[in-house]
């Protein structure tokens, strides 16, 4: 029997994964909601399914095994935990939410082990980064020395940014770059290299375009394995890259999403034998290997199937929800690094990290007490 799915908030993605969920055969929708009862009536009539313009009438519905939540950033956090509170399975896009002290809130309301809670992260899927966790994983690279990733391919016009009024405000999204754009780097970052001990950002606000939050980030990552990090986004370049460095002791990988290949050269001995055994200006001889990856994954629709395979089979899931938390961390440790101009350790403090916050909403052009709100509260505002 396939999974009743419901989808809650139908812009872009919310549509788009309507139309994905039409090819699988595992899921049937049966319910959608949104604040804006045109996009309702369009896909009820499309669908042939129930049409909510209360999202928590969804939830409470009795129709829905399970929901795709894809709304707002701070409302992912009142519905989740609405949903998860019903019994409903939950898939939450990304990020879980846009501050870490909401998903210690979200992921703490996942108390029921039979409920499947997972998240967006469909780069996951990306065969490329995929063989690269594994080169990590299984010695093939050695320790990692360094990395560095460039991801500005993100450009986005002003007209972009014009489209929505929460677009691109503290009280509407969070953030901008970090927590609109670049979650899914975020996620990878820590799925493959794991969390720093400390992050020093430089961030710009609307440096490019008329916004109050980032549109451009450079930020140093230190790891207690001595591994340090380079991470650089942009929304305002054109045209973009997303290139991944990675500088091992068995040599250097590097992945350029242009590329149909990742590109290995590898040292004929470690860079830590070398140095202590070369001649002066002697580096290790390298021989170049092209990793060759067949395919990309199927993004979007192999997370929904995944999503379902859980529910109905008990399957693994791809990437857990509550493993967001660690995205939407580094995204505010690198903020709160930019705004005072200093180093931030990690863990981050989610308290102090919600001070922070709390003043960016209060001076911003987009009205919405969504931070502070309660469960009950938000559904007012949504």
């Amino acid at each position: 029997m396939p999974v009743r799915l419901g989808v809650i908030g139908l812009g872009n993605m919310g549509t788009a994964h309507c139309r994905t969920i039409e090819s699988i055969s595992e899921i049937d929708l049966v319910a959608v909601s949104d604040i804006r009862r045109v996009r309702v009536d369009k896909l009820t009539e499309r669908y042939g399914c129930a049409g909510y313009d209360d999202p928590f009438a969804l939830i409470g519905s009795g129709r829905c095994d399970a929901v795709l939540i894809a709304t707002p950033h701070y409302d992912h956090t009142s519905l989740g935990i609405a949903a998860l509170k019903r019994g409903l399975h939950v898939l939450v896009e990304k990020p879980i939410s846009a501050q870490k002290s909401d998903c210690e809130k979200l992921i703490k309301a996942h108390c029921n082990p039979n409920q499947v809670f997972a998240a967006m992260f469909n780069q996951r899927t990306n065969r490329h980064y995929q063989k690269i966790r594994q080169m990590i994983q299984d010695g093939s690279l050695g320790n990692v020395r360094r990395f560095s990733w460039t991801i500005t391919d993100w450009f986005r016009p002003q007209s972009y940014y014009n489209s929505g009024g929460w677009r691109a405000t503290w009280a509407g999204e969070g953030g901008g770059v970090l927590l609109n754009q670049s979650p899914h780097q975020l996620d990878l970052m820590q799925w493959l290299f794991g969390m720093p001990s400390q992050v020093h950002a430089f961030c710009e606000f609307g440096k490019y375009h008329d916004i109050e939050v980032e549109d451009s980030v450079t930020a140093r990552l230190k790891y207690d394995s001595g591994t340090e990090g380079l991470f650089v986004t942009t929304t305002g370049e054109a045209p973009g890259l997303n290139r991944l460095e990675i500088s091992a002791e068995n040599g250097l990988l590097v992945y350029d999403t242009a590329d149909s290949a990742i590109r290995f050269k590898r040292n004929d001995k470690s860079i830590t034998q070398a140095i202590a055994e070369n001649a002066p200006f002697s580096a290790p001889q390298t021989q170049d290997i092209e990793v060759l990856v067949t395919g990309k994954g199927k993004q979007h629709m192999e997370v929904l199937e995944n999503f379902a395979a859980a529910i109905l089979q008990g399957e693994p899931l791809i990437a857990p929800a509550a493993e967001g938390i660690a995205s939407v961390e580094l995204a505010n440790a690198m903020l709160l690094s930019g705004v005072t101009e200093k180093p931030i350790s990690l863990p981050l403090s989610s308290r102090r990290y919600a001070a922070q916050l709390k003043k960016w909403v209060a001076s911003s052009r987009y009205k919405l007490d969504a931070p502070e709100a309660d469960v009950e509260d938000l559904s007012k505002s949504f």
